[in-house]
């Protein structure tokens, strides 16, 4: 009898607990696939891109959120920062959440909006990671195409280089993609040229001063007198990781856009 009813506890609480998300197929079918993006991800993570030459983690969400896609570029999920898993799909939520289908925001746009008397202050507090998405399942398959994140809502707010909205080739914002695991610079060069390798960035306007490349990163924070970040007079500024990943980012395609 003791028996009996120890079994009907643990099956009412195994009933109560909530299941993994199922990866939904056909909320990503307008995004690439792990292996597309893994692809990408790779080629443009061997390029010279300013930053300490790192392996890289990168997140795919749908325009709900959800994420379709989380890979690396290393030989093993250990190869890159494990901390950057969760922040690169932390990015591609931001710069999801935060982009219109005629107005594209790059993670790397906000982080002088950002600041204290910025026009965005305490936005980076908003919208928290959901961490029961973002560690659930078994570490072994991070990374992999089975990623336990994959059909989940992620949630989280970043504000530094490293995430960009994707616009297909009807001008349709689809999602978007977040990278990191080298300097914030280096993540939106790395990120910038995955998209454009995946075609997906046929970006209709942004902030940036660049009407050909409109969300890339913006290099204006200046000197200014007791504000040790200084100021960006563009408002969407962000600091200068290397002289290097900042001559990368005005050497990137320029976006797909038919009028460029």
């Amino acid at each position: 009898m003791k028996k009996q009813l120890f079994f009907s506890l643990v099956l009412a609480v195994c009933a109560s607990m909530p299941a993994f998300a199922q990866p939904n197929i056909e909320a990503c079918r307008d995004l690439p696939t792990h292996s597309q993006l893994k692809a990408a991800l790779t080629n443009a993570r061997n390029q010279m891109n300013g930053g300490f030459n790192l392996d890289m983690w990168g997140t795919l969400v749908n325009r709900d959120g959800i994420v379709c896609a989380v890979a690396f570029t290393g030989t093993n999920r250990g190869s890159q920062w494990p901390g950057s898993r969760v922040i690169s799909a932390q990015k591609a939520n931001t710069a999801n959440a935060f982009s219109l289908p005629n107005l594209a925001l790059s993670t790397a746009d906000l982080y002088s909006a950002v600041q204290p008397g910025g026009s965005l202050y305490g936005l980076q507090h908003s919208n928290p990671v959901d961490t029961d998405v973002a560690y659930r399942g078994n570490p072994a398959n991070y990374g992999q195409a089975n990623d336990p994140m994959v059909g989940g809502t992620i949630g989280g707010v970043n504000v530094f280089g490293g995430g960009l909205a994707l616009y297909n080739a009807k001008g349709q914002l689809i999602g978007a993609l977040g990278v990191s695991g080298d300097s914030s610079c280096a993540d939106h060069n790395i990120a910038w040229r995955t998209r454009h390798q995946l075609n997906l960035d046929f970006v209709p306007a942004g902030v940036g001063p660049d009407t050909a490349k409109p969300d890339n990163i913006v290099y204006d924070i200046v000197p200014a007198t007791g504000l040790a970040i200084g100021v960006s007079p563009s408002g969407w500024g962000h600091p200068v990781c290397s002289d290097e990943a900042k001559a990368v980012a005005a050497s990137l395609p320029v976006v797909s856009n038919p009028l460029h």
